[in-house]
């Protein structure tokens, strides 16, 4: 009784805080937590980045931040995104403040299990970052509606130079059509 209970009562602390909260499990988390006090104790000021790959669906920006704050500070998080659905590409870059914490996160976070994905996660070095890698980090994306904007784009007025335009366009194929079916011996007026 007195071993569930206290298991019980760690649960408890971390769901109060209404997040979802994804656990590496007991043991983990307290190896964990030793690591991370004597890494961010003797921390360098060089920030360390990670790359998250084959990562599941619901597992987003939100869910990530909040995961991976339990390792340490995440300065930014950038998962890439299809531009044109705003579906996950199913991998992620994520900085910490400190390299060596991004090198624990690495070596934890490697082929861990989670929604039936095995994550691979490495520390990027930092001669291999794109200057443009963190362009849109730290922030909610926001879904383009294409289809809309083509909706608009076909239905706005046209001007009277357009309509020109098109009714032209209209006759000559028209009048091509009516050549054709004229050397094929077919009589059409309409």
């Amino acid at each position: 009784d007195d071993d569930d209970s206290s298991d019980e009562e760690g649960k408890e602390d971390t769901f109060q805080s209404g997040k979802d909260v994804i656990s590496l499990g007991s043991k983990k988390d307290k190896e964990l937590k030793t690591k991370t006090a004597s890494v961010q104790k003797a921390s360098s000021d060089k920030p360390g980045v990670i790359y998250l790959g084959r990562i599941p669906h619901g597992f987003y920006e939100e869910q990530m931040q909040a995961y991976f704050s339990q390792f340490g500070d995440v300065t930014r998080l950038r998962m890439s995104r299809n531009r044109k659905t705003g579906k996950s590409k199913h991998f992620a870059f994520i900085e910490f403040n400190s390299a060596d914490v991004a090198v624990i996160v690495a070596e934890t976070m490697n082929n861990y299990l989670l929604y039936g994905h095995l994550l691979k996660c490495e520390v990027v070095p930092e001669e291999k970052l794109h200057p443009k890698l963190w362009n849109g980090a730290n922030r909610k994306f926001k879904a383009i509606p294409w289809a809309k904007v083509a909706r608009e784009q076909q239905n706005k007025p046209k001007t009277h130079d357009q309509r020109e335009k098109l009714v032209k366009k209209l006759l000559t194929k028209d009048q091509k059509k009516r050549e054709k079916l004229a050397e094929m011996g077919i009589e059409y007026d309409f």
